[in-house]
């Protein structure tokens, strides 16, 4: 029987580790993205440099890209949604409909990498008044300001004294429904807060959170820089809502550590927001047919010794898609579905 490619759904970080990785091992990927551009989150929403190590994101992006454009084992689709499936593992039939019109492709397997979507603060509650204050950002929008090097206050264009994000923003909530902790949303404030003192030397940057969790290596790559070489201020506390004063935002909660009330002027405020399952993988489940836990995200079977497998045999899931995950997660999970993936086409092709 034939070994037929792979299809790798999603041409984010993710999606381009597992063509390669593909690739690399010396099988052919069918890679489709619904955007005309590769690169997934970290392009569209304009992210800065990486945590933890400050690499250039557009860069990263798009030498991964071009990795996989170059290599003649991979079919790069962009401008392709995925419509429908038959079949099974070893022979799926996939739809896909581009600008140019529909087909069909075959694939032994197939792999998620549909990634995530940030939390939109003004979703469930104004008690933050994303959408009523122009000076509350979240950190997707401060991490475009720091591309273009340039952090200033929207309402005055003005570059701030003092400002201060707010961790757990759309996480650990069980109001919401977000239960889960986003994993990497302490570590990009403490990122961008190093950013910001070295764009802005005078500004006094504040970080209130309820627990700062860094894994890993992040304690000493950018936790502890933060505080003693960039003099950032770590608050112990609970922002319960923001009130504009004259052309100042008053940050009200409690000091948890002195358990006392706290009553805080900025000129800039960051929502440190955090993951949610994007549409896109929402669809693939709903497609392939594969299981979502409570919070939508994918659900894995191989539980802690095989972090990559759906419900429906052939069919593997990787990086956000799973849960909240950092690039480096991503990166290696991407490696690990690319590795069962063309396992299985070969088993199936040697069953055949």
């Amino acid at each position: 029987m034939v070994e037929l490619p792979v299809l790798v759904i999603g041409g984010g970080p993710a999606g381009m580790e597992a063509a390669r990785g593909i690739a690399d091992i010396g099988y052919r990927c069918v890679l489709v993205e619904k955007r005309m551009v590769l690169g997934g989150t970290p392009e569209l929403a304009n992210y800065a440099a990486l945590t933890p190590d400050f690499r250039d994101a557009g860069e990263a992006m798009a030498e991964m890209a071009k990795a996989v454009q170059d290599d003649e084992q991979v079919d790069v689709r962009i401008g392709t949604t995925v419509r429908d499936v038959s079949g099974a593992a070893g022979g799926f039939e996939v739809s896909l409909k581009s600008g140019t019109g529909n087909e069909t492709v075959k694939a032994g397997a197939v792999v998620i990498a549909t990634g995530f979507q940030h939390f939109d603060p003004g979703r469930e509650t104004q008690q933050y008044g994303y959408y009523e204050y122009d000076d509350v950002l979240t950190l997707v929008d401060l991490e475009k300001m720091l591309r273009e090097k340039k952090v200033v206050r929207p309402s005055n264009g003005e570059p701030p004294k003092r400002m201060c994000f707010i961790q757990c923003v759309g996480s650990r909530d069980r109001q919401i429904g977000n239960e889960y902790c986003s994993k990497v949303c302490c570590g990009v404030a403490a990122k961008e807060s190093i950013e910001v003192r070295q764009l802005l030397p005078d500004c006094k940057v504040f970080i209130f959170y309820i627990d700062m969790r860094m894994y890993g290596y992040w304690e000493n790559e950018i936790y502890w820089p933060s505080q003693e070489k960039y003099k950032v201020n770590y608050i112990k506390g609970i922002a319960t809502d923001i009130r504009k004063k004259g052309d100042k935002l008053i940050v009200r909660g409690e000091d948890t550590t002195m358990g006392r009330p706290m009553e805080v002027p900025m000129d800039l405020v960051v929502l440190s927001v955090g993951m949610e399952a994007s549409s896109g993988t929402k669809e693939m489940a709903e497609i392939f047919g594969v299981e979502l836990n409570k919070y939508k995200f994918i659900e894995t079977t191989g539980g802690a010794l095989n972090t990559v497998a759906t419900s429906v045999e052939g069919v593997f899931a990787c990086g956000a898609a799973t849960g909240p995950a950092d690039i480096e997660d991503s990166i290696s999970s991407a490696s690990a579905a690319a590795m069962k993936a063309v396992s299985i086409v070969r088993k199936k092709a040697l069953a055949g």
